[in-house]
């Protein structure tokens, strides 16, 4: 009885359930279109194999693999390769849009952000000489006309026709005297739709100021209305820089004011230096004046080579830099030896390697 027990013992321990075996996605080389395909499969399941597209199979029929029993695929003869068999020709390009380019048999096409585009916005180059998308279209961005402002007009700056406009174009928002909008400019915006109207309202500059050096003229000193205007001069040998009228803007101030800039002396007592069109004796300079943004050249020596070269230099409101290699003459030599000077001497055939600055000096 004892050895039976025993026998049927060791059968129930013996006896183990041995789970089924399944089949993971199948790994292929590159080109095998394996997208598609589930992550496990049953014993006996099969599967059609393909080439991605623009790929070519390496066999007329495509090859079928099956899961075995032992959790592994039966084997496939198939590889997919991109050697293309004809060339995709160059679609013309798309309009309103950038060049097309074709890289590894891919094209990208990119509108300019005027126009919407409707399709595709990428191709690729297949291996019967095809396109795998068609060329997108590019739509143009409208919006409807834009609504004047409440006692005001609109002027553009195209002709506007029937009801709508396009991306890109603008106009000028216009308030009935004396009232000014909140805002002057508008356009048709990127997403079709045209710049809301301002609001027009009353708007009043203060007197306007003086500026140094400077007066105003023929104005009254009071407040001024949007878009009354201003001029301004400069008192004499002085030099305006900035627009001479200034006009009061909707945003109740004034343009932006000019400036007077100075005159500038040369601050050497002897030498030589060319200015307006003249070369000159420092002491011919008369008056020794030179305006705002006039320039002046200098002579300086280059004593390896024994020759002279011209270095320019600016008048900026009052500053005139002299250069650093200018080296101005004793008495002696600029009375009896003047022709030994850099401005009388051979002029140099190349300026110097390093190009001389300039710094300011007393004058």
């Amino acid at each position: 009885m004892v050895p039976t027990l025993l026998l049927l013992s060791l059968a129930a321990f013996c006896t183990t359930v041995t789970p089924a075996k399944v089949c993971g996605r199948p790994r292929f080389s590159d080109g095998v279109d394996i997208s598609s395909l589930k992550r496990v499969f049953e014993v006996g399941e099969e599967v059609t194999l393909s080439c991605e597209q623009g790929y070519l199979p390496s066999t007329a029929s495509l090859p079928r693999i099956t899961c075995t029993a032992a959790g592994e695929w039966t084997s496939a003869n198939l590889a997919c390769s991109r050697e293309l068999k004809l060339q995709c020709l160059p679609e013309q390009n798309v309009h309103y849009s950038l060049t097309i380019t074709t890289v590894d048999c891919y094209r990208n096409i990119f509108s300019f952000i005027r126009y919407v585009m409707v399709g595709a916005n990428e191709s690729r180059c297949l291996h019967d000489g095809t396109w795998s998308n068609p060329p997108p279209v590019c739509k143009g961005v409208s919006c409807p006309l834009p609504r004047p402002p409440r006692e005001g007009r609109i002027a553009y700056d195209k002709p506007a026709t029937g009801t709508e406009t396009i991306y890109g174009q603008g106009w000028t928002y216009e308030c009935n005297p004396p009232k000014a909008p909140t805002y002057e400019r508008g356009s048709c915006m990127a997403d079709g739709r045209a710049t809301e109207p301002p609001v027009c309202r009353e708007v009043s500059c203060p007197i306007p100021p003086s500026i140094p050096n400077g007066v105003i003229t023929f104005a009254i000193m009071r407040q001024h209305g949007y878009k009354e205007k201003v001029k301004y001069s400069c008192n004499e040998h002085y030099t305006l820089e900035g627009e001479a009228e200034i006009q009061c803007q909707n945003t109740g101030t004034w343009s932006s004011l000019p400036a007077c800039r100075a005159p500038c002396t040369v601050g050497i007592k002897r030498g030589r230096i060319f200015y307006n069109g003249r070369k000159m004796w420092i002491e011919d300079l008369k008056p020794n004046r030179v305006l705002h943004k006039e320039p002046v050249v200098f002579y300086c020596k280059n004593k390896v080579d024994k020759c002279g070269y011209p270095v320019a230099s600016t008048c900026n409101d009052g500053n005139l830099p002299i250069p650093d290699c200018f080296e101005e003459p004793g008495k002696i030599e600029y009375n009896l030896r003047s022709k030994n000077l850099p401005s009388e001497i051979r002029t140099c055939a190349a300026l110097p390697a390093t190009n001389p600055t300039s710094s300011p000096r007393p004058s």
